[in-house]
């Protein structure tokens, strides 16, 4: 099912309010006579999950779509990925358009993992860890008994499978 989103302002309407600095708006006008916001103040505030958001004309918007459409001549499409995972970082060049599945293949760690390794688990009936990595709404799995080894082979497929949108969460950050 399609998220249902407010509209985006039109491209006269976002270069009438922001600036853009270094993956950043800013106020170049208040949005409205009764707005308590400060021209030259950065726009909006962090919500949920981490994402910096912009209320404009009665809507909230993501902040990371504001600046894609900014840069795209109002032109936002319906996935946009955090290149580089993080979701304050709004410089237009760590944005990107993606489909759904591409954006969950740059996902991190998720928070309920167990072993420390993405895509990798333990099971206890086999006495062996599992490997799956999703391919064309396929799980390819193998099963090891070590864990180095499986880490290794789920880093090794994401890169084969999934390419430039290969994020192999917390294991891997910052290398």
């Amino acid at each position: 099912m399609a998220q249902v989103r407010n509209p985006l302002p039109s491209i006269e309407r976002l270069r009438e309010l922001f600036q853009y600095k270094d993956g950043e708006l800013y106020w170049k006008q208040k949005p409205s006579k009764y707005a308590n916001n400060v021209v030259g103040e950065k726009a909006g505030m962090t919500a949920t999950h981490g994402y910096w958001r912009i209320k404009v004309d009665g809507g909230t918007h993501f902040a990371h779509r504001l600046v894609y459409a900014l840069h795209n001549d109002g032109v936002c499409p319906d996935f946009i990925d955090h290149v580089d995972g993080n979701h304050l970082n709004n410089k237009i060049e760590n944005l990107r358009e993606v489909t759904v599945v591409q954006n969950a293949q740059n996902a991190k760690l998720h928070v309920g993992n167990t072993s420390g390794a993405k895509n990798v688990s333990w099971v206890t009936s086999k006495k062996c860890w599992r490997v799956f990595v999703s391919v064309n709404k396929k799980r390819k799995c193998w099963s090891v008994k070590d864990f180095e080894l499986a880490e290794l082979i789920a880093i090794e497929a994401r890169d084969k499978f999934h390419g430039k949108y290969a994020n192999h969460g917390l294991t891997m950050q910052g290398v």
